[in-house]
């Protein structure tokens, strides 16, 4: 466990819920959650300690409405756009599962010079994006569980096709949620992905 303390913070018109720890040397990384989970998710996992130990610093946030965050109308490219600037993070990497793989390549879509990378594993929203992923120039890193029924693997064959800088790990036996399925995998394949592109 990391044991980052949660904080409220306000991002235009929002209060988001947050753990972070930006002190660190690194390229930042965002972590967004899936519908069902939140950014205690990440620490429970302990994501969010396996990335500052490798000095990298993190921001993990509740979307309007789930985890602590209230709901808020306030579009997600924005609310992205402004943890970024408010924190004054130089092109993070973002890292979306499920759902929040979607609000990372709608981001992506609206402000790519905000982007360093993208981590999607087992995002969503591929199919109606799939014309503009060729414009996605940034390092990819796609991990996808096996055995995933929601988004099925041949989406992130789809995206690694598509995308002139991914990688691709499928893990094998994996659900869905494929990190909480397999963490040390999920662990080894992000670090190496980050060391290799931004260390």
């Amino acid at each position: 466990m990391s044991a980052l303390p949660a904080e409220q913070i306000q991002v235009e018109s929002c209060t988001l819920n947050v753990q972070k720890k930006l002190d660190l040397p690194q390229k930042p990384v965002i972590l967004l959650h899936g519908a069902s989970f939140s950014a205690q998710t990440w620490d429970e996992l302990s994501t969010l300690d396996t990335l500052t130990r490798a000095g990298y610093p993190v921001l993990a946030a509740d979307m309007p409405g789930f985890g602590q965050s209230p709901p808020c109308t306030l579009p997600k490219p924005d609310i992205l756009r402004s943890l970024i600037t408010k924190y004054d993070l130089k092109q993070p990497v973002l890292i979306g599962p499920s759902r929040g793989g979607r609000y990372c390549l709608e981001f992506f879509f609206t402000s790519p010079e905000l982007v360093g990378g993208l981590v999607l594993v087992g995002a969503v929203g591929i199919e109606e994006n799939k014309d503009r992923l060729k414009d996605i120039h940034v390092p990819c890193c796609l991990i996808w569980g096996g055995e995933d029924t929601i988004s099925p693997p041949h989406y992130a064959k789809m995206l690694h096709k598509e995308l002139p800088a991914s990688t691709l790990h499928i893990i094998a036996g994996a659900g869905h949620p494929c990190y909480l399925d397999q963490p040390q995998t999920w662990h080894r394949e992000l670090l190496q992905f980050l060391n290799h592109h931004f260390s």
